[in-house]
Formats: C-alpha cells, structure tokens, sequence
C-alpha cells in the first residue's frame, strides 16, 4: 500500500459518510422532504425526497467502500450539481453569503468526487479486491463521473422548473 491509497481511503470514506448521512437526513422525514422538493420546484416530490434519500445512502455507501467507486462519484457529481442548479448558484460563491447559502460546499463536494473517479478507489477498496479499481479510473472514470453531470441535466429538463419569486 502506497499513501496514496490511504489518502484516497480518508477521501471516500468522508465524502461516503457526508452522503449517508444527507440521504439519511432525508428519510427521516420524508413529508417533509417532499414538501421542501415542491417549493424548490420539483414535480412529483414525493419521489424525489424518496429517490433522494435511498440515492445519497446508495451513493455513500459505495463511496466509502470503494465499490464501483466511478459510478458512486457520478451520483455524487449529479445530487451535487442539482443542488448547485436549484437552489446554491442563486446565493454567490460563499455559504454564508445568503439564507440558500452559496455554492462553495456543493463545488467542492463534487471536485472531490470528479477527482476520486479520476484517480480511482485506492488500493484499500471493494474495486481494488475485485480488479476493478484500475478499469473504472483515468479518463474513463472521468467520463463515468461526468455522466453524473449529463444525468443531472436530464432530470433538471424533466422535473425541475424555478418557482415564481415570493411576493413580498
């Protein structure tokens, strides 16, 4: 083992476990998850808070155990870049910056999973145990994790419109 594979574990197991947790954030309250996809402009909310909280476990899961680790990273990239698209890029860069919050977290949560499906799973991962993690890397694992993005696209075009501003 190289460090570069303990690094790549620290890495996956902190993005796996942001993820988790988001995704378990969700199914605590799927009404009320629901209800907040409607008012960001979601169609049919009710699947959305359910395939989002079932989707960011799947994802964080796969990330911490390195296991089709790419593929983990693109669904990562994808609920990265519709938050980003929905709700984030409205408030400016800073998180701080507005009550939405700005988009640094996201970006940099999504930069780290582009970089994990770039580098690959590291050798202490279920991709390196099944001789995946060298097949799924570089710039396949680049393109798999940028399918993320295209993946994203679509359910925008689908489900997702802005919702009128409140009147105030």
């Amino acid at each position: 083992m190289d460090t570069i594979d303990y690094g790549m574990l620290i890495l996956r197991v902190w993005l796996g476990i942001v993820m988790v947790f988001h995704g378990v954030n969700h199914a605590r309250n799927l009404a009320g998850t629901a209800s907040w996809f409607a008012s960001k402009g979601f169609a049919k909310p009710e699947a959305h808070a359910r395939l989002s909280a079932a989707g960011e476990v799947a994802v964080g899961v796969g990330m911490a155990a390195g296991l089709l680790t790419s593929f983990a990273a693109a669904g990562l990239i994808a609920v990265m870049f519709v938050a980003f698209w929905t709700i984030h890029r409205f408030a400016g860069f800073f998180v701080f910056a507005r009550p939405d919050e700005g988009f640094e977290y996201v970006a940099t949560l999504a930069v780290a999973a582009v970089s994990v499906a770039v580098v690959g799973p590291g050798g202490l991962s279920f991709d390196a145990v099944f001789g995946l993690a060298d097949d799924f890397d570089g710039w396949v694992g680049l393109a798999i994790g940028l399918g993320g993005v295209a993946a994203a696209v679509l359910q925008l075009a689908v489900f997702w419109r802005k919702p009128a501003a409140a009147s105030s």
